[in-house]
């Protein structure tokens, strides 16, 4: 099976990064609507670019480079421009190429030793052990997604698999749950994984290293070969046998009078950890203006003390240069730029000259 990323042009001129396993139907989806969300409130839309991959893991990584490009910089890739891809990276001092270069096939584009980077180890595989609920897996699922993390395993369902109750709580991570194999042991599950970390508060009776997931997750960055971190049932967490298998124990810091942690919970404090060395969206920083110059500022102080000064607030008249400086600190921490001046001296004209409406 083949794995795409690609790229639409959208109707306001905007570019759409998104990943699928099915190319064309997806595509055709988009075209019509029916996925909610950015580009549906863009028709029409048009098919860029697209690349094929060998797992899902690779196309899902090229679109998280991709949608942290500049606008240049994924017309340039929409062009076959590698001179321009890589002229704009060391532009911009942007780590994204280079963490994508492995993961692009860049047909002929030079990887000079400058910008190379190695190819980064693969994601870790979510493993649940003997999970109970199907809805506990949908939301083990939604937080993998949450974090980047599309592959789950499970070994010996209680109710089976698929589970009709997972897909409402996965709340769209319908990726992870398509994609999820079972097994009928955990030896099974883990067998490709050279490192598996086994989560559970206790030892149980094992000797292992213990690690947290902070700690895992730099260990997993820089392995060689798949990694698996296991989770194990919801009532009881992970049999010793269980935690017999695993290289590692894998233990949260927490608090010794309480815990107790539900499955989702555990997943996404290990998922968290590992995407920390990705490169995922961050909330977009609110643009607060440039503070005011210090003479608007000054006026609105000055207009303030004048105010004080007529209602008698400057009382003993030898702390009236000590509370002046106090106030300024005050008024001076926020950095308050020129509306917000404007917005306070109106304030103060008000209160100074009150009229009735």
């Amino acid at each position: 099976m083949s794995f795409h990323a690609y790229i639409l042009h959208c109707s306001d001129g905007s570019y759409y990064a998104g990943h699928t396993d099915a190319l064309e139907s997806r595509i055709a989806q988009h075209e019509r609507g029916e996925i909610e969300g950015y580009t549906a409130t863009r028709l029409p839309v048009k098919l860029a670019w697209s690349q094929d991959f060998s797992s899902r893991d690779e196309a899902l990584s090229a679109e998280r480079q991709i949608k942290g490009w500049s606008r240049k910089k994924k017309e340039a890739l929409i062009a076959g421009d590698w001179d321009a891809v890589k002229s704009l990276a060391r532009k911009s001092f942007d780590t994204g190429l280079r963490q994508a270069q492995s993961l692009l096939r860049t047909n002929g584009f030079d990887e000079d030793a400058e910008i190379a980077l190695p190819t980064a180890a693969p994601s870790p595989i979510i493993v649940l052990v003997r999970p109970q609920l199907g809805e506990n897996i949908g939301k083990a699922a939604r937080a993998m997604l949450n974090f980047g993390l599309t592959e789950m395993r499970l070994v010996s369902p209680r109710d089976g698999w698929p589970n009709p109750d997972a897909g409402p709580a996965a709340s769209g991570a319908d990726v992870v749950l398509e994609k999820a194999q079972v097994f009928a042991s955990l030896a099974e599950a883990v067998a490709d994984c050279p490192h598996v970390y086994a989560t559970t508060v206790r030892k149980r009776g094992v000797t292992k290293p213990v690690v947290t997931p902070e700690e895992a997750a730099r260990e997993i960055h820089s392995a060689q070969g798949r990694s698996a971190i296991v989770f194990g049932p919801e009532r009881s967490g992970l049999e010793t046998d269980d935690v017999a298998l695993a290289r590692k124990i894998l233990t949260v810091p927490i608090n010794p009078e309480f815990g107790s942690l539900n499955l989702a919970q555990a997943v996404i404090l290990c998922a968290y950890e590992w995407s920390k060395g990705q490169t995922l969206a961050s909330p977009t920083i609110s643009d607060l203006g440039v503070p005011a110059p210090q003479e608007e500022l000054d006026g609105m102080i000055a207009q303030l003390e004048a105010m004080l000064d007529k209602a008698g607030y400057f009382y003993p008249p030898d702390r009236t240069p000590a509370t002046k400086r106090t106030l300024r600190g005050v008024l001076t921490k926020p950095g308050w730029n020129s509306l917000e001046v404007r917005t306070l001296r109106g304030v103060w004209s008000t209160l100074a000259n009150p009229r009735e409406r």
